[in-house]
């Protein structure tokens, strides 16, 4: 389970550096908080934060429970796809927003993956 607490801290450290990003680009293209649609690469930067957010809520237990009762190293693994995956979406999405599904399809089926796994897992275990 290090490995997995490992790479959980570091999706928790990534969305901190997006969170950084959009405090960055709230100065670089002039939007005053608390608004969040005064420029519209602006909104890039805050949707890829708020986007992750939301992935984070299904992957932070999925990769917690399939770590636990399934495979450690396989979980850590798919947490690794994740976090390149979101890095990946998050670089589409600010520069063609269109092409994000390259960074979102990889990330969010590693989610699933362990969803399902992890509740067999978790099953077996009884």
């Amino acid at each position: 389970m290090a490995l997995v607490s490992i790479v959980v801290l570091l999706a928790i450290l990534e969305y901190f550096v997006f969170s950084f990003m959009v405090g960055a680009a709230r100065g670089r293209y002039g939007v005053s908080a608390p608004a969040i649609s005064d420029d519209p690469i602006f909104e890039r930067f805050y949707r890829v934060h708020q986007n992750t957010l939301e992935q984070l809520a299904g992957f932070l237990p999925a990769i917690t429970v399939y770590g636990f009762y399934g495979n450690p190293q396989v979980a850590a693994g798919l947490g690794l796809v994740f976090i390149v995956s979101r890095a990946i979406y998050a670089y589409t999405y600010i520069n063609d927003p269109a092409k994000r599904a390259w960074g979102f399809v990889p990330g969010w089926l590693a989610t699933v993956f362990m969803i399902f796994a992890g509740a067999w897992s978790a099953y077996s275990a009884l």
